[in-house]
């Protein structure tokens, strides 16, 4: 049996992160994914092809974020459903050799199979493909293995009309309409998506609100150009079943609480995902999942047995790759006591890649209500912008939340095209303790959209001091 540093059961953002971490400092490292290829859900059904099906969906519909703004545009060719995916399936090739290089370079070895627990140190590698199981052994083992879209009971889905975020990467052609279930990051990313390129969605949501986790200025922003762009909203609105049709030319019934029938062609439920942790064997050694399939960590990664560590998507909040990259590093410096970061980035930003775009870092002005904090906030607008303006920009604006006494920024909240790039800057204001006075007097390119900085600061000193006129 072959024995190694670290195994890693997961190939997905977290578990590749940490398998080249431990690598890089000379570790014997196995990765063990389930899939014949690396990359999880980020790759393959998740963060990159979604992103990449919105960058597709505004060309198609001539609004792609590059190039002149307000320029009507006449497109000589009939986009394809084959057309829509293409990029997206670019991506995810481009991505996987990479990772693969990557893993190469650092002396990591792929094992394509299941892993599971035999006992605390020992794992079994098993599959369809696997006559025998394959067991190696470890000093530590690191469980990365993600998460799977959600399947409640009364949800029928098939993968042809009634779809979750994985089977909606597989159409066969565009649908005539679409209802998504659940308006979290996925399902309203999806929305805009699919509205953007000419279908007609309605958004189910159980509760009165989209992302509620956003300053609420931004989410009723969103909400309206979803909403002028012909989203309709269903809010407080559950659904008790859905009927599928025996041709395609029936509608889906899907059947709300209350009685009412919301007929679609095809309908996307987005509302949750679980800790891929079935296939893990846990209670072998003990450990236990939740619920959801989460396991529970440490502040640096720990499960309840010291050598065996767990991130992602399988350990819960804040699932995003971004921070699961992290999360893997950390876990390794940690486990190997090597040089390097040993714990998570106190102020990480989120993107959500909506048409348009929503991006935050820090406190809402809500937060800051709820803290008591005496807080100010100041705007600045893209369209007032010289850089918005020449990209014909008439939507989106920055807004800034800070502390009055010190005039410390506490938040940095963005809606319009690149705002997941614009936020950056507002992370390392806010871990670096910048003052409004800072954000004011820095030097921004001309023309370009960083300004938003620069006139936002102007704006809430102005306000603090209130007078009319800004520099």
């Amino acid at each position: 049996m072959k024995h190694y540093d670290l195994i890693v059961i997961g190939g997905g953002p977290a578990g590749e992160k940490a398998a080249v971490k431990a690598g890089t400092h000379g570790k014997t490292v196995a990765l063990i994914e389930r899939y014949s290829e690396p990359g999880g859900s980020t790759v393959h059904n998740g963060t990159l092809p979604s992103k990449a099906l919105k960058e597709t969906a505004l060309f198609m519909s001539g609004k792609a974020e590059h190039g002149l703004y307000g320029v009507e545009r006449q497109l000589t060719k009939t986009f394809t459903i084959d057309d829509f995916y293409f990029r997206n399936h670019a991506v995810t090739r481009s991505e996987v050799l990479t990772i693969n290089e990557n893993l190469k370079n650092h002396g990591v070895e792929y094992y394509q199979g299941r892993g599971g627990f035999v006992d605390e140190h020992t794992i079994q590698i098993y599959g369809k493909d696997i006559p025998e199981p394959i067991h190696i052994s470890a000093d530590f083992i690191l469980i990365a293995t993600g998460s799977y879209p959600f399947h409640p009971a009364h949800i029928p889905f098939d993968g042809d009309r009634v779809h979750d975020s994985n089977s909606i990467l597989k159409l066969s052609r565009f649908p005539k309409s679409l209802v998504v279930i659940g308006a979290g990051v996925i399902g309203c990313e999806y929305t805009t998506i699919f509205q953007t390129v000419g279908t007609k969605v309605t958004l189910l949501e159980g509760r009165d609100n989209i992302l509620p986790f956003l300053d609420t200025e931004l989410t009723h922003d969103l909400i309206r150009q979803m909403h002028e762009s012909g989203v309709d909203f269903r809010f407080n609105t559950t659904v008790e079943g859905v009927e599928v049709p025996k041709t395609t030319e029936e509608m889906l019934k899907i059947k709300l609480a209350g009685g009412n029938v919301i007929e679609a062609d095809m309908l996307l439920y987005a509302a949750g995902r679980s800790g891929r942790t079935d296939a893990l064997y846990l209670s072998a050694v003990g450990l236990e999942k939740n619920s959801r399939g989460l396991i529970e960590v440490n502040s640096t990664y720990q499960t309840k047995i010291p050598h065996i560590y767990a991130v992602g998507d399988v350990i819960g909040f804040p699932s995003l790759a971004s921070t699961s990259m992290d999360q893997g590093r950390v876990a390794v410096t940690q486990m190997f006591k090597i040089e390097g970061y040993d714990k998570l980035a106190r102020v990480f930003p989120y993107g959500i890649y909506t048409i348009p775009e929503v991006s935050m870092v820090g406190m809402s002005e809500e937060d800051a209500q709820k803290k008591g904090l005496d807080y100010g906030v100041g705007k600045a607008y893209m369209r007032d912008m010289p850089r918005g303006k020449i990209m014909g920009a008439t939507e989106g604006f920055m807004k800034i939340v800070y502390e009055k006494s010190t005039q410390k920024v506490l938040g940095v909240h963005v809606i319009g095209n690149l705002a997941s790039e614009l936020i950056h800057f507002g992370v390392a204001a806010i871990n670096f303790g910048d003052t409004l006075s800072d954000l004011s007097s820095a030097v921004y390119n001309c023309p370009s959209l960083h300004e938003l900085y620069k006139y936002a600061a102007y704006d809430a000193i102005a306000n603090a001091q209130g007078v009319l006129t800004k520099a």
